[in-house]
Order: C-alpha cells, then sequence, then structure tokens
C-alpha cells in the first residue's frame, strides 16, 4: 500500500520536442564512395586534358565533310533499317499468333534464326551472298548479278534490318497480349475484320507497351551501324577510321565519332521520352472517357 501512494505521489515526467536532441546520422561509407568517384573522374579529365590528345584536330575534324557523310549514312541507315524492322516485326508478330500453322511454324523459324545468330554473320553472309547465288531475278525475264545489288548500303539494311525484325516480333506480340481480351471479342461481335481489328483496336493500345522497348531498339541501331565498317559501309566510324589511317590520329577521330554518336542519341532519347509521354496522356484521356459513364451510372 505504501509504495502505491509512493508510486502515485511521483509527479509525472514531460517532454517537449524542444529537450529531444536529435543525432544526426553520419554516412562515412557515402562521403568515401563520393571522394573516390570524384577522385577517379578528376584523373580522367585531367589525363584526357593533358595528356597526347590534340583537341584543336577534334575540332578540326568535327565538322569535316568526310565525317559528317558518315553521319548522314548512319542516321540513313539507322531510318531505313529500323523502318524494315518495324514492318518485319508487326508481319512476324502476326503470323506467330495466326491460328494457320504454317505461318506460325515459318514465323517460329525467323526469330529462332536471326535472333540465334550473330549480327556480324549475318552481314558477311548477305555481303557474300554472290557466292551461293551469282544472279538474281526471273531466268529468261530479269535477270542481274548479285554483286552488282548486294552493295555495301544493301548488304547492311538486309543485315540489320532483318535482324531487327526478328527482336521487333517478339516485342509486337507482347504489346499485342497486354490488350485486353474484352475489347477484342467485342471488336468480333461488331463484326471487325482481322486486319481492322489490329488497325483501329489492337496495335493503337498496345503501342503504349511497345513504344518504349522499340524507342531502345532505335539507339541502339544508331550505335550498330558501326558493325557494317566490316563490309565497308561507310558510315561514321568507318570514315573516321579511313581518315586516321592517313593522318594518324587515331583519338582525336576516335572522340569526334563518340561525340556525334552522343549527340543523335540524346536526340533521340529526348524524342523517345516525348513519344511516351503523348501515348501516356492518350490513355489516360481513354480511361477518363471510360469511367465518366461508368460514375454517371452509378450515380
Amino acid at each position: 500500500m505504501a509504495n502505491t501512494q509512493s508510486a502515485a505521489s511521483i509527479p509525472p515526467i514531460k517532454y517537449s520536442v524542444a529537450h529531444l536532441h536529435h543525432q544526426p546520422r553520419r554516412h562515412y561509407g557515402r562521403w568515401l564512395a563520393a571522394t573516390l568517384i570524384v577522385l577517379a573522374l578528376a584523373l580522367i579529365i585531367n589525363a584526357f586534358a593533358h595528356g597526347q590528345i590534340a583537341w584543336p584536330v577534334v575540332g578540326q575534324f568535327l565538322t569535316a565533310p568526310a565525317i559528317l557523310s558518315g553521319l548522314w549514312s548512319t542516321i540513313l541507315m539507322t531510318v531505313c533499317a529500323m523502318a524494315l524492322g518495324l514492318a518485319l516485326g508487326v508481319i512476324f508478330a502476326i503470323m506467330i499468333m495466326s491460328p494457320n500453322p504454317v505461318l506460325k511454324y515459318v514465323a517460329v523459324f525467323y526469330i529462332w534464326f536471326f535472333r540465334g545468330t550473330p549480327l556480324l554473320l549475318q552481314l558477311l553472309l548477305w555481303f557474300n551472298l554472290a557466292l551461293i547465288f551469282p544472279t538474281l531475278g526471273i531466268p529468261g525475264l530479269f535477270e542481274m548479278r548479285t554483286v552488282d545489288f548486294m552493295t555495301p548500303f544493301m548488304a547492311t539494311l538486309l543485315g540489320l534490318g532483318i535482324n531487327q525484325g526478328a527482336y521487333t516480333a517478339e516485342v509486337v506480340r507482347g504489346g499485342i497480349l497486354s490488350v485486353d481480351n474484352g475489347q477484342i471479342e467485342a471488336a468480333k461481335v461488331i463484326g471487325m475484320t482481322r486486319l481492322t481489328m489490329l488497325r483501329r483496336i489492337i496495335l493503337p493500345q498496345a503501342m503504349r507497351v511497345i513504344i518504349p522497348p522499340v524507342g531502345n531498339e532505335v539507339i541502339s541501331m544508331v550505335k550498330l551501324t558501326s558493325v557494317a565498317s566490316v563490309i565497308q559501309y561507310a558510315e561514321i566510324l568507318r570514315n573516321a577510321q579511313t581518315i586516321y589511317y592517313a593522318n594518324n590520329r587515331v583519338m582525336e577521330l576516335l572522340i569526334v565519332s563518340a561525340i556525334w554518336y552522343l549527340a543523335v542519341v540524346t536526340i533521340l532519347s529526348i524524342g523517345q521520352h516525348l513519344l511516351e509521354k503523348h501515348y501516356s496522356k492518350s490513355l489516360g484521356r481513354r480511361n477518363a472517357k471510360r469511367v465518366a459513364p461508368a460514375a454517371a451510372e452509378g450515380a
């Protein structure tokens, strides 16, 4: 009883925020890592700034006609190869989802073969196609020598475009599968043909899923064009190599190529971001239109 009374007589201790002392946590590991990174960057910048790199030569060749011509060839090949790859990707994605077993297995073989062999090997096969088919065309009607047709540009276009089509087919197939099956069934009920349904219902909605990976593939294609230098396609890296073989300014010309690659990739990355934002807004507007009638009915 006495213990109870003595405990009750003890006044409660009041705490206030002012009496609390916050002890900040010291992240020594972060500071150490940041210091090491800054030190490494400083050493790299110092090596490039005071090394054996003639920066005036970099500025001189940055706008050289041969470099700009190679840059144009790189951009042109990127656009053409991606256009071919997208067209083939859509076609073979539809084929692989077709109930027709012949179309399906042809698409499966196409994707298996061109995803399973190295891109460099495919470029060399196209470039040396004349060893297997000396002539192309219809005998007695129209024929031409394969070496005249299979130029470095054509071999690069077929190699990059057909290879890209195999990867794009899987991306498009994933986008089509992401569309709600109920909308597909509704389109069938109102009598839409398969082609109309793909054009007006499925592909517009699948674009939200398709665009991010395809955008990354476009950026990769810009850099993949450099592989075509082995078959003498005159893209930017090939032209840079031709110049530094003559003047022995290897690092300077490689830096010029890197600057232009980074510039093109940066512009494409901004375009990809804007395109993704556009389709996200379009999807938001479609969802808002669907929710409004449902809310009115609920009211």
